[in-house]
């Protein structure tokens, strides 16, 4: 497997207690997506249980033009559709496998602070791409991946490094931050990162060497625009 982004989404689908459904972000997985496949690299979908991966409701509009051009294309795209439902497994991505990524991206959705933080399998393979160099990157809540993550002195990733994720502010102005196991922001101050960040919804890239972190929504085509960059330098 050469030339390939490796794109990890969540498999959890219950935002906490409310019943009501969550998962992965789409505007956050398809745009880049298209941008990474046009730049001419293989992009293997995976997820952390594998199989179709649950959305999140808010992020796919039931009328199929008021969706983002990017999610249009993909909801077109019988491959890119098939792909999805059938994601990898973490569990199934081997050492040599590992190291064949030119880079990994994590897109958000708050199903991912409840199954990215300290994956026994996520963990890794953050862990190994980081030390290699390659780009690791990720976007609004999908920066939860990077927490348990380590440099390889041991010392957590984030530490003394420029980072940014959904805010705190963003998610009490949506009133979901005392449904949250937890605040992203919060977590990753305490782990030692320079932290930053933007105005509520607004745009955001932090990025420090192969660490490629973006705020929102908003922020995801800037993410992966930033790992292109980086992968043809």
């Amino acid at each position: 497997m050469k030339n390939t982004i490796l794109i990890v989404m969540t498999s959890h689908g219950e935002l906490g207690n409310t019943g009501k459904a969550t998962g992965f972000h789409y505007e956050e997985m398809t745009t880049p997506y298209y941008l990474f496949k046009d730049a001419g690299f293989d992009v293997l979908l995976a997820s952390i249980a594998g199989g179709q991966p649950p959305f999140d409701p808010s992020s796919l509009n039931s009328s199929p033009s008021d969706n983002p051009e990017s999610v249009q294309r993909f909801l077109k795209d019988d491959l890119a559709v098939n792909a999805l439902k059938h994601s990898r497994s973490l569990n199934e991505v081997d050492d040599d496998t590992l190291t064949s990524f030119d880079a990994i991206y994590l897109p958000g959705g708050h199903g991912t602070l409840w199954d990215f933080r300290n994956n026994p399998y996520l963990e890794p393979i953050v862990s190994t791409l980081f030390q290699l160099g390659k780009p690791v990157a990720a976007v609004c809540h999908g920066v939860a991946g990077f927490i348990g993550a380590t440099d390889a002195d041991g010392s957590p990733m984030v530490k003394g490094k420029r980072v940014n994720s959904f805010t705190n502010a963003e998610e009490c102005s949506i009133e979901l931050d005392t449904t949250v196991p937890y605040l992203l922001e919060s977590e990753l101050r305490e782990l030692g990162c320079k932290f930053e960040s933007s105005d509520n919804f607004r745009a955001h890239v932090a990025i420090d060497g192969n660490l490629i972190s973006g705020q929102n929504p908003a922020s995801a085509e800037g993410v992966a625009k930033a790992v292109v960059k980086y992968l043809a330098a």
